[in-house]
């Protein structure tokens, strides 16, 4: 807790006040944390992760999901989150982004698109997506864009879910957040 002095000093906007101790002791630091980041768990990989059906052909196994379409005018692709839906979009109709392009559907448009969506994901903390687009040839536009997404920092496919091992589980993973030399 600050003194009456240095406190007056710091209201009447003096700049060069020095205050001995500005600092909590340690009776008053908390010793207790919360984390209250909803996808904390989801980055140590403890978190809950759908299984699906079994027969279900894309997989409902992720946490966030890369989805595009492609319109007859424009681009979007977005990031899905499987409980609250739409989390990170970028689309060629965004008037920023379109005006910095020749033509909405171009292969330039689908790089560039990439280039925003991973700038995006990465600013908002989503470093790994899952992706169940494959393209059938590494030169279309679909393969820029998943290249030009993964230049910018964004990893195409998720970790699996941590699960504790029991005792009788012959392998058993290490735990993700110990540090192994």
């Amino acid at each position: 807790m600050l003194s009456f002095k240095v406190r007056a000093q710091v209201a009447n906007g003096l700049k060069n006040c020095r205050a001995v101790s500005a600092s909590p002791s340690n009776s008053e630091i908390s010793p207790i944390f919360t984390n209250r980041n909803p996808r904390n768990l989801e980055k140590l990989r403890i978190g809950y992760k759908p299984d699906g059906f079994h027969v279900d052909k894309p997989g409902k196994t992720y946490w966030h999901k890369l989805k595009i379409k492609a319109s007859g005018r424009y681009v979007s692709a977005w990031i899905n989150h499987f409980e609250n839906g739409e989390v990170v979009k970028a689309s060629t109709l965004e008037w920023a982004i379109k005006k910095q392009l020749y033509k909405p559907l171009d292969v330039s448009a689908y790089i560039n698109l990439g280039r925003v969506l991973a700038e995006r994901c990465v600013q908002s903390g989503i470093l790994e997506v899952s992706c169940n687009v494959t393209p059938a040839k590494p030169d279309t536009k679909l393969a820029l864009f998943l290249k030009a997404v993964e230049e910018g920092g964004v990893k195409l496919s998720e970790p699996e879910q941590y699960k504790p091992s029991r005792p009788w589980d012959q392998f058993r993973p290490e735990k993700p957040w110990e540090v192994v030399d």
